[in-house]
């Protein structure tokens, strides 16, 4: 009888994993799924817009091209502050913090307009880290984007990983201030939430590593900087290591 061939077990990309690694790499896949899903819908708004405007008559046309280019529409850049908020207005109670419920109000706050889609003009990415009394605070997923309007601000998360997404149809400067009055968290030199500096405690932020003086909401959002807000004791900051950097994913 001719030898039948040995058949092969069955093995699977997630073989060598453990299981805590499997669960992290389902949890980013899912993120990464509702992020293009948001990004999607986004999309096909702004487009069913366009197309409406193209109905009505030829010149529509010339701004459906442009938003084709990712040139700016003149209400966008009509919108956008002239200058940066360099405070941050919002709740001063303890944490954590639940994104605002009300997204377009919490923007409006900022002085930031809602886009029908994610701008193109102004693309890059910065990272936040928040500790309090030792401990991460989450930033949480959804600040500055309306699910049930389909609007999204030019600064907004997507998840929890704490990126800072600018995203603007103009080219401008944002600051830390507008993010965190869009997330509703106070925050001053002297405070952030309900929680105050006194004697034994201190609020610190620090860009790209380094300490950084005054007000922090007065930190303009560069491409690729790791900004941390560490609040506590002497004893509770000394057990952390404030980042320097952050490893952002590939494209971003």
């Amino acid at each position: 009888m001719a030898n039948q061939p040995r058949k092969r077990k069955p093995t699977t990309a997630h073989a060598d994993l453990t299981p805590g690694a499997r669960r992290a790499k389902a949890a980013a896949a899912r993120d990464a799924q509702r992020r293009a899903e948001r990004r999607r819908t986004l999309l096909v708004r702004s487009a069913a817009g366009l197309l409406g405007l193209a109905l009505v008559g030829g010149v529509t046309a010339v701004a459906a091209a442009q938003h084709g280019s990712g040139a700016p529409s003149s209400s966008a850049a009509a919108a956008m502050p002239g200058q940066p908020r360099t405070t941050a207005d919002g709740r001063t109670t303890a944490a954590p913090w639940d994104a605002p419920a009300d997204a377009s109000a919490a923007v409006a706050a900022a002085g930031l307009p809602m886009l029908g889609a994610e701008g193109t003009v102004e693309h890059s990415h910065a990272h936040l880290d928040v500790y309090l009394d030792g401990k991460p605070v989450a930033v949480p997923a959804l600040i500055g984007i309306d699910e049930g309007a389909q609007r999204v601000s030019p600064l907004h998360t997507h998840d929890t990983s704490g990126v800072i997404h600018i995203e603007s149809p103009v080219k401008a400067d944002f600051t830390l201030g507008q993010f965190l009055t869009e997330w509703q968290v106070s925050v001053s030199a002297d405070h952030i939430g309900n929680a105050s500096t006194d004697a034994t405690h201190t609020l610190t932020a620090y860009l790209n590593g380094k300490p950084v003086t005054g007000d922090p909401a007065a930190i303009t959002l560069g491409a690729h900087d790791e900004i941390a807000l560490v609040y506590g004791t002497a004893a509770e900051n000394a057990q952390l290591s404030v980042p320097s950097s952050y490893s952002f994913p590939s494209g971003e």
